[in-house]
């Protein structure tokens, strides 16, 4: 049975003054930095001034910026932050107890905001810089919802329009998290639709397409673009969204040091990179200082493995072909994941500092199916009272693993994994999963052949 006594409490909070006042840069501290976004048309690296008629300003210099470590979050985030921050990291004991394991198992819980999720982080901050800059608001795409949902709150918050494409299949399958969106005043269309020119081109050639986050980002970046006073924001993949995210692994290494815990796995689940990122990164920067030494893992899908079945290339990160090229392993920005996967992560590519960090022998990842995810989650959630969103599932699946591995090989490792968010409107996926109609896929060679077949030609 897993040590009961307690020493360390079951929930650590910090202090308000304990938390973060800058985000960390892991770039900075990257030997090798990831390769610079290409504009699509000349193949050159694209410009601050090129890359500001997408976004923000301010959001464009943290994009580029390789060199400063740590830089100041703004007051008013930080007031809006002190609303769900610092958000606690748990010890699982009653999980430890129920693996029969000598382990320790934290996790970092995100979701204790009504956005449901880690990515408010984020959402926040780009919402301001566009306030900032005196636009009337933003577009983005959303898959599962959850930054779609997050970039609502935000929006609403400080007085911005905002217009989110919603993937399909994810708009049909949830729609109390697209009205969560729509309450908050955002407008949600799903993708593709008609409303675009790339989106009728790809409905076009495709009329029974379930969607991708791909296609969605297209037709945010189309809309964005043809609408004078709005930018496009993304809610992960991009540097500055690692940025911002990272102060999940700021408060949860302030945590982990207050109580002098040194962890020696360190688990996120893996779409575009967001918070695994965030998760890592001053983590990571030990590493990279030659400091300290982790273990970290990336769990992905098997349905979309970008990391562990993906090319490690300049790709598009758009369907429609539009945006910025992007060194990072990736499936094709043509590939969509089949509509049988109802775990999240479903986009084509990786986050390039991620991407790099990987390359680089930095960070180990593996890909999951989908049922032996829903089985972690749902015993998470009868031993831990937690709903977990299927995303986090993801690292819940792979801390069990390595928990099971301790108790057979009997080592006391410390494992920490991110609890992304909550899945309390992800009950369809719930509901086939309960029913036993829920399957697995795996992509076949010649699927991921075909997706390969569309990156670009790099001279």
């Amino acid at each position: 049975m897993a040590d009961q006594s307690r020493e360390i409490p079951y929930k650590i909070y910090l202090e308000e003054k304990e938390m973060p006042r800058q985000w960390y840069n892991v770039r900075a501290d990257m030997k090798n930095k990831p390769e610079p976004l290409l504009n699509p048309g000349t193949r050159q690296p694209m410009t601050a001034e090129e890359l500001s008629a997408v976004f923000c300003d301010e959001l464009v210099q943290q994009e580029l910026d390789d060199i400063n470590p740590y830089i100041d979050i703004p007051q008013e985030i930080l007031d809006f932050y002190k609303m769900y921050r610092p958000s606690p990291l748990v010890r699982a004991y009653c999980l430890e107890e129920k693996l029969d394991t000598p382990a320790k198992i934290y996790y970092k819980f995100e979701g204790n905001n009504t956005s449901g999720s880690h990515k408010l982080n984020s959402a926040i901050a780009q919402a301001y810089y566009a306030k900032k800059q005196g636009l009337r608001g933003v577009t983005t795409e959303t898959g599962a919802g959850q930054w779609g949902t997050a970039l609502s709150m935000a929006c609403a918050y400080l007085g911005l329009d905002c217009k989110v494409y919603m993937v399909k299949c994810s708009y049909e399958q949830k729609p109390f998290r697209r009205e969560v969106m729509r309450t908050y005043g955002a407008s949600v269309t799903p993708s593709p639709s008609d409303t675009t020119q790339v989106g009728r081109k790809i409905l076009a050639e495709h009329p029974d397409t379930t969607g991708s986050l791909g296609c969605a980002i297209s037709e945010a970046v189309e809309a964005a673009m043809g609408t004078e006073g709005y930018r496009y924001v993304l809610g992960s993949v991009l540097n500055q969204v690692m940025l911002h995210q990272s102060v999940i692994g700021m408060e949860t290494k302030i945590a982990m040091d207050k109580y002098g815990i040194t962890p020696d796995v360190i688990i996120g689940c893996a779409g575009g990179g967001s918070n695994l990122g965030g998760l890592i990164s001053p983590f990571m920067g030990e590493v990279l200082r030659g400091e300290k030494n982790y273990r970290f893992i990336a769990v992905e899908p098997a349905s979309c493995p970008s990391l562990t079945r993906g090319r490690f290339a300049y790709d598009f990160c758009d369907t429609g072909m539009v945006t910025p090229l992007a060194k990072m392993y990736t499936l094709g920005s043509g590939f969509i994941p089949s509509a049988s996967h109802a775990g999240g992560l479903r986009y084509h590519g990786m986050s390039p500092v991620l991407s790099r960090l990987y390359h680089d022998g930095m960070m180990e990842a593996v890909s999951v199916e989908q049922t032996s995810v829903f089985e972690a989650a749902v015993l998470f959630a009868r031993v831990e009272g937690i709903l977990p969103a299927p995303e986090s599932s993801h690292a819940i699946r792979v801390a069990i693993d390595q928990a099971l591995r301790c108790r057979e090989t009997g080592e006391e490792k410390t494992i920490v994994f991110g609890l992304t968010g909550t899945g309390y409107f992800d009950m369809f996926a719930y509901e086939r999963y309960n029913n036993g109609e829920m399957s697995d896929y795996i992509p076949t060679e010649e699927e991921l052949a075909a997706g390969f077949a569309g990156l670009p030609k790099m001279d």
